[in-house]
Parts: structure tokens; C-alpha cells; sequence
């Protein structure tokens, strides 16, 4: 009787082994169609257009990340662009995706250009920007209607352009990048911040003033102390700005705070009450973010925005300095496309002539002489 029941509990405990096998088994292959199912369409839905194949040095797997860069792109920068793409995509193995925010009359032309060219293969969404979500926002003088255009402020609505990102970049068309953007994207924010910033007292900036400029290191030089609404904001005076050709978005936190309502808020109030300074000579995108993200912003290491080389024809930087830096930013007047600017042979370097001829650089006759 002992040996049976030994015997019966063998068989039993035999069926639970079976059992046990059987069933990690099929949560292998559960597991492995998941996967198969998932990869068949990583890409999901697309704007107006995508190029999905990825280069073959873009298949290792510790690059799977995806770094989502938001560009603005306007039909008379489009050489910018195209400069600013070529550079982050020649310095890097990492999974770039470049969101492409233009107006519908730039399409047919990006789209020649980045077909046509070593580009072809860059992974990049087209999003077309909707002016209209300005309207009532902005207040464009007949001596500003020139400088002001509708994707300067395509950066306050980076969650629309990535919606399914944790984490982005955003840069100005008129940069160039030196060194492996992963590094850029991974920049540490702080708790509860929702972007980082380069501040302009950082020892880069710091050194150089911009002659004829005002006082633009500190937020006296972007907002009108005098007005009783932003001396009730309580902010310092001097506190130092900050940089907004490149932000590191945390995309979640921003969210969360509902950050574009924010800064469409001190967009709004500024047409009502005029709110910024006079003397403002940089962007007029900057205010409402330095408002928005007053002592709530984390910092972007300087090298990453070397900046301040479209403000003169001069070179403020030594040839080792601009050679070492990270990022290069014609912030100003001077683009290296288009007037004289500093270390525009540099930015021309990674510069690809536009196949349909419509966009060609423009360089002076002195320029020319100078080269000689």
C-alpha cells in the first residue's frame, strides 16, 4: 500500500513538472509574438510625410532610443536646416528622428531637398504649423511685420509635434552640431523642471557683450519693469536669462503643467499691455518663456550653445575655442547663409547646395576678397 501511494505521488509530481515546462513555454512564445507584432509597425501613424528606412548603422541595439529633434524650417532658412540635419546626423549612431515643423508652401521643397541628398535616408516627420493658433496672441507692429513669423513660436507647442515623447530637443535652424547629440538629450533635468536652458551668464556667454543690444543677460533687458504686472511676478531684475534656440524638453512634465497654456497667457496679456521691454533684441519668443520658466528651469552645459556668432562679422571666439564647442548658434543678424558672419566656412561645411536651385548662399564681394 506504501508503494503504491509513492508511486502515485511520482506521477503526480511528474504531470506538475510537465505542466510547469509546458506552461513557460507558451509564455515564450506569447512573449515573442508580442514583440513580432510590436516591431512589424514601430513607427505608428505619420504626418504629411516619413522616411522610414533607417541606416544600417543605426541597427545596433543600443541605439534603439529614439531622440526626437524639433526643427522649424521656413522656405527663405531652408539651407539652415539642411546644415543643422547633416551635422547632428554625421556626428552621431544614435536613433535621431527629426520633426520637421514648416508651413505647407515649404513641403514639396523640403521634401526635393532631402530626397535629392546624401539626407535621403534621415529619419524625419513633416508637421505642418497652424498659424491661426497665434491669433489674438501676438502683436505685430508694421515696422516688426518682417521679423516676426508664425514658427518662432512653434517651440511652445513642442508636446503637439511628439506626443508620444518623454523627452525632446529643440533647436533654432541656424546651429550646427559637433559632437553626438545623445549627449545633448541627456541632459539632466531636476525634479518638477520641464525644460533646461543655456543661461546666458554662463562663462561662454558671459565674457562677450553685445554691443547696441541693451542689457540682454538679465530680464531687465526682455521685460518692462515699469508695468505693475510683471513687477507683481516678484522676479529679479537681474536674474540672468537664458537661451531659447535650445531646450531640452522634459515633454510629461510639461504636460503636467500645461505649460503652452502658460506661456500663451503672458503671450496674450502682452498684446493687452504691452509687457515687453523696448529695447528687446533678441527674440521675441523669449519673454513668456523666461516668465513661464523663472528659477524653475534646469542648465544646459554652455558648450552646447556657443552662441552670439550671427551678432557681428567679427569673430569673438578663438579657432580652438569654436572648434571645441559642441554647438555652434548664428544667433543675430548675421547668418552664415546669407550676410557676412563668423566662421561661416565652418557652418558651410556641413552645408548641402539645394538641388532645385532655389536656395543658393549669398557671399559679399569683401568676403571673397578676404579668402584670397
Amino acid at each position: 500500500m506504501t508503494f503504491r501511494k509513492v508511486n502515485i505521488a511520482i506521477l503526480v509530481l511528474a504531470i506538475v513538472i510537465f505542466l510547469l515546462v509546458l506552461h513557460h513555454n507558451l509564455l515564450g512564445l506569447s512573449d515573442f509574438l508580442k514583440r513580432d507584432v510590436a516591431d512589424s509597425s514601430p513607427l505608428g501613424l505619420q504626418p504629411i510625410d516619413f522616411i522610414p528606412e533607417a541606416p544600417q548603422r543605426l541597427t545596433n541595439e543600443q541605439n534603439d532610443q529614439e531622440i526626437p529633434v524639433v526643427i522649424t524650417a521656413s522656405d527663405d532658412r531652408l539651407g539652415g536646416v539642411i546644415a543643422a540635419m547633416n551635422s547632428i546626423y554625421h556626428n552621431t549612431k544614435s536613433n535621431v528622428v527629426f520633426h520637421i515643423v514648416t508651413l505647407n508652401d515649404t513641403v514639396d521643397h523640403l521634401r526635393a531637398w532631402l530626397s535629392k541628398t546624401a539626407l535621403k535616408k534621415v529619419k524625419y516627420r513633416i508637421l505642418d504649423f497652424d498659424p491661426h493658433v497665434l491669433e489674438g496672441k501676438v502683436k505685430v507692429e508694421s515696422e516688426q511685420a518682417d521679423s516676426i513669423k508664425p514658427l518662432t513660436f512653434a517651440r511652445f507647442y513642442l508636446p503637439m509635434f511628439v506626443p508620444h515623447a518623454e523627452k525632446a530637443i529643440y533647436m533654432d535652424d541656424d546651429v550646427i552640431v559637433q559632437d553626438d547629440i545623445l549627449e545633448l538629450h541627456n541632459t539632466p533635468l531636476k525634479p518638477g523642471h520641464a525644460a533646461a536652458f543655456a543661461d546666458d551668464c554662463d562663462s561662454t556667454a558671459n565674457k562677450f557683450a553685445i554691443r547696441g543690444a541693451g542689457n540682454q543677460y538679465n530680464y531687465i533687458g526682455f521685460l518692462d519693469y515699469k508695468k505693475q504686472t510683471i513687477r507683481k511676478l516678484a522676479m529679479k531684475a537681474s536674474t540672468c536669462s537664458f537661451n531659447p534656440g535650445i531646450i531640452v524638453a522634459n515633454l510629461t512634465e510639461w504636460k503636467l503643467q500645461n505649460i503652452t497654456k502658460q506661456l500663451e497667457k503672458w503671450m496674450t496679456l502682452n498684446v493687452a499691455e504691452e509687457l515687453y521691454s523696448r529695447t528687446l533684441a533678441g527674440s521675441i519668443a523669449t519673454p513668456p518663456l523666461l516668465i513661464v520658466f523663472y528659477k524653475q528651469h534646469s542648465n544646459i552645459d554652455p558648450m552646447w550653445n556657443v552662441r552670439h556668432l550671427g551678432s557681428s562679422t567679427g569673430k569673438r571666439y578663438s579657432p580652438q575655442f569654436v572648434k571645441a564647442a559642441k554647438l555652434l548658434h548664428w544667433n543675430g543678424h548675421f547668418k552664415p547663409w546669407g550676410r557676412t558672419a563668423s566662421y561661416a566656412d565652418v557652418w558651410e561645411k556641413w552645408y548641402i547646395p539645394d538641388p532645385t536651385g532655389k536656395f543658393n548662399l549669398i557671399r559679399r564681394h569683401s568676403e571673397m576678397y578676404e579668402s584670397k
